[in-house]
């Protein structure tokens, strides 16, 4: 059997496919399996030994169909669910099957603050699309792989034997702790601190640095490929993020997990995900705000302007909480 799984981004939803495109090669052993995605995040597929063939998007849909024919799949996986994911299930004409998105429930949710989310991640929502193929969620959780090349030393490259990472970085701003935050919750760790992100974060990072001159600090945002990064993650005795891809990279390693939501929530089903493990994940969040969600994804400001939902997290109970893990 010839399977295609669609998703096109991002970081961290296509890592949380990870246990969909393992349980469709360990239950189907003879199937051949395909992913198509954006160029941008073929990397994460590529290093993916489950995966047979990796198809990219690269702005023009057309030719990716012709390309995506070529293969004559018996089953489309649609793991995305949008419209340019209808017309290359049409045009491909195999049989298809999507997964729940819940774009009702989720805008309840965002708009009118009612809760018709099913208490059920995003994973096992993404399993909804494999039941006619009788795959089953192993429940063996996330699965990220790091090639050989991408491996650092950190011992070696930076004298550090522990250290905490923080994913300084998220595409939304309202989804990032103000930095006078962020300080305040740096500077009570005992440990050292790997800053992450990408080249957009690399100033972000020099602030941090330069008002905690008293901490050992060292700032890696834009310097570092995804792979690297999570490389970086593996090895640190806790992870600081946000509601980003670096928290679902954290869960396939059993690193522990301090995350801070702002405007997004939990409830949306896009938690840090690890079925066997739990006990090492710290969620934290300012409850009772009425504005909460504003959106699904994020914004560049707060609609309201006054940014509740960051600016009222207690940062010593955030420090408290990575504490926890640096014996």
């Amino acid at each position: 059997m010839k399977i295609l799984v669609i998703r096109f981004s991002s970081i961290g939803d296509i890592v949380l496919t990870s246990p969909v495109i393992r349980c469709i090669k360990q239950q189907l052993p003879s199937s051949e399996l395909h992913y198509v995605t954006k160029v941008a995040y073929s990397s994460i597929l590529e290093s993916n030994p489950f995966v047979d063939k990796v198809h990219v998007l690269n702005g023009n849909t057309s030719f990716l169909i012709q390309e995506l024919r070529a293969e004559q799949f018996d089953v489309v996986i649609d793991l995305h669910k949008n419209i340019r994911t209808a017309r290359i299930k049409r045009a491909l004409g195999a049989k298809s099957y999507a997964f729940p998105k819940l774009n009702l429930e989720k805008w309840l949710l965002v708009n009118f603050k009612r809760k018709a989310m099913p208490d059920v991640h995003v994973v096992d929502r993404y399993f909804e699309a494999v039941k006619t193929l009788n795959v089953t969620n192993d429940r063996q959780g996330i699965d990220f792989f790091i090639p050989e090349e991408d491996v650092i030393d950190v011992s070696a490259t930076y004298g550090l034997t522990k250290y905490v990472a923080v994913a300084v970085g998220a595409q939304f701003a309202t989804k990032r702790v103000p930095a006078h935050k962020l300080v305040e919750i740096l500077s009570g760790l005992t440990q050292p601190i790997i800053l992450l992100g990408g080249k957009e974060d690399k100033a972000a990072g020099e602030n941090l640095k330069s008002n905690l001159t008293e901490k050992t600090i060292i700032n890696l945002c834009g310097k570092l490929s995804l792979a690297q990064s999570a490389s970086m993650v593996k090895q640190s005795t806790a992870l600081l993020t946000h509601d980003t891809g670096l928290m679902h990279i954290a869960s396939a390693f059993n690193t522990p997990i301090i995350s801070v939501w702002g405007n997004t929530v939990p409830e949306l089903g896009m938690y840090a995900y690890r079925p066997q493990q739990s006990n090492n994940i710290r969620v934290h969040q300012v409850e009772g705000l009425n504005c909460r969600p504003c959106s699904k994804i994020g914004h560049q400001k707060c609609p309201k302007g006054h940014f509740k939902c960051m600016e009222e997290q207690n940062s010593a109970e955030i420090t408290q909480s990575i504490e926890e893990y640096l014996t």
